[in-house]
């Protein structure tokens, strides 16, 4: 979690490391219950979670959105914002939400 407010909550979410992105198609795949991956084979990102509390609902940025908040966090880091900037950048990404917010 990197922000929470009475508004708002984000959070940062780090794609897991893994050593073998792809999936070799030339060997057989035996899956063993132990073995199983859910990553294994898929391009994994970073990405953003927006909550917005008083509308119930959150907004997951990845790709190229999360580049663009990752660049206006980096801005926030060499000029400290205000509580009213944070909170009007987030209004403004939260206008994209559309998903409900379920118990995680």
């Amino acid at each position: 979690m990197i922000y929470d407010s009475e508004a708002y909550v984000v959070m940062h979410m780090n794609a897991p490391p893994f050593d073998k992105p792809f999936i070799n198609l030339t060997e057989p795949v035996v899956a063993q219950a132990a073995d199983f991956d859910p990553f294994k084979g898929k391009m994994l990102r970073h990405g953003f979670e927006i909550v917005d509390k008083r509308s119930g609902k959150e907004v997951y940025l990845d790709g190229s959105w999360a580049e663009l908040f990752q660049q206006k966090l980096e801005g926030w880091q060499r000029k400290a914002p205000t509580m009213e900037e944070i909170e009007k950048t987030l209004e403004g990404y939260a206008a994209l939400a559309t998903q409900p917010i379920m118990v995680h």
